[in-house]
């Protein structure tokens, strides 16, 4: 039976007494037959006494039996330890865990919150729509007008000399029609003042008035500057030819978006600077200082654009043109026939990658492509927006 790890405790007065028996006995044995060796002589001799070999195993099983001692104790604290750090990420995982249910429960509390308070919310709405209820019909009649009519424009614009004239006219007595009507319902507030840079006669412009002054006198140049372009419909191809429509639809365009980026500055500056109208300093400075604020910023998006409208002047003065007049000859190469609008050729235009086509087709197409409708070569190095007669979607509110 081998020794466990309580003996290895046991007085160290034991342990030593047997070890030095041992060797004593030994010594003795040693010396007794040392004095029969002769000079010279090699005498080697085994002793199997039972008593000795019971004592020497003994030893060897407490020496085994305290190397196994030890070697548990050690291969006990490895595992522990080892346990101690496999524990550690399944710790952080637990605590990832932990919080990725926190943050569901919060927004599967948030989805319960809104859920209960949809009533609540929806009557408020209600509310909110029935006090502005005549601006928000109006909003919408206004964008529902301008759809209307700017989409009705371009397809005049497109069918060229098939243009309906009658279409035209009757666009431009709709747009005239509204604004004229628009104007009239709400002629106390004098809303045609904004057109002039004047502000409309109303005692107090609070945000959302603001907003009604500036909307409203953004759909009015729309209109003005989209029935311009009726007109020019209007006008007969032989004074007019339809490649210089196409200038000036570009340049009305322009003109009407710088006209619309001045319009709202006197109205947003007189409402940034009443701020300081109660008498305190502070109010009044910090009301000077926003107005001055908004100056500075419309006036560097002014110069942001001025590089944009030279550009349109000089196209419209000068008249580009995308190539030269292509002799009877070159046309004949090409079948008489025009690869755009699939008929013979009318004032054949040849470009630079020497292919032809008809003067209006190709001006058309270089209204919304920069590159050659076959070979796709780059003619233009701009795209001639706006030659089309279309009018901005965008809302200029500020």
């Amino acid at each position: 039976m081998q020794p466990n790890c309580s003996q290895l405790h046991s007085p160290p007065g034991a342990a030593g007494s047997a070890d030095a028996s041992a060797s004593q006995h030994v010594h003795t044995r040693l010396t007794g037959e040392g004095s029969y060796l002769h000079s010279g002589d090699v005498h080697i001799q085994i002793n199997s006494k039972p008593k000795e070999c019971a004592e020497k195993p003994s030893s060897r099983n407490l020496r085994s039996g305290v190397h196994s001692c030890t070697h548990g104790c050690v291969h006990n604290r490895l595992r522990s330890h080892s346990h101690t750090e496999a524990r550690q990420p399944d710790d952080t995982a637990m605590e990832s865990g932990d919080h990725s249910s926190s943050s569901f429960s919060e927004f599967r509390y948030l989805f319960k919150w809104l859920q209960k308070s949809l009533p609540y919310i929806l009557i408020l709405g209600v509310k909110l729509v029935m006090q502005h209820i005549t601006g928000i019909s109006l909003g919408i009649g206004l964008l529902t007008t301008f759809m209307y009519a700017n989409k009705s424009i371009v397809n005049q614009v497109f069918l060229r000399e098939r243009c309906s004239k009658v279409q035209c006219v009757w666009l431009l007595v709709f747009l005239a029609g509204s604004s004229v009507l628009l104007y009239y319902t709400f002629h106390s507030q004098s809303l045609y003042y904004s057109l002039i840079f004047l502000n409309p006669t109303l005692d107090h412009s609070s945000f959302w008035e603001v907003l009604w002054i500036v909307g409203i006198t953004d759909f009015i140049l729309k209109f003005l500057f989209m029935g311009l372009k009726c007109l020019i419909l209007l006008v007969p191809s032989f004074i007019m030819p339809f490649k210089s429509k196409g200038y000036w639809y570009m340049l009305l365009e322009e003109l009407c978006q710088y006209y619309r980026i001045f319009i709202p500055i006197p109205v947003w500056f007189r409402y940034l600077i009443s701020y300081g109208e109660f008498g305190n300093v502070t109010r009044w400075s910090l009301g000077i200082l926003l107005a001055l604020l908004y100056l500075i910023l419309k006036l560097l998006d002014f110069f942001g654009h001025l590089r944009t409208f030279r550009r349109v002047l000089r196209i419209f003065f000068t008249r580009p043109s995308y190539g030269v007049t292509a002799s009877k000859r070159q046309c004949s190469d090409a079948d008489d026939i025009c690869s755009v609008c699939q008929a013979e050729f009318q004032k054949p235009i040849l470009l630079i990658c020497q292919h032809i086509f008809c003067e209006e087709c190709i001006t058309l197409w270089f209204n919304r492509e920069k590159t050659c409708p076959l070979c796709r070569t780059v003619i233009s190095d701009h795209i001639n927006k706006w030659k089309d007669g279309a009018t901005s979607s965008h809302l200029q509110i500020y």
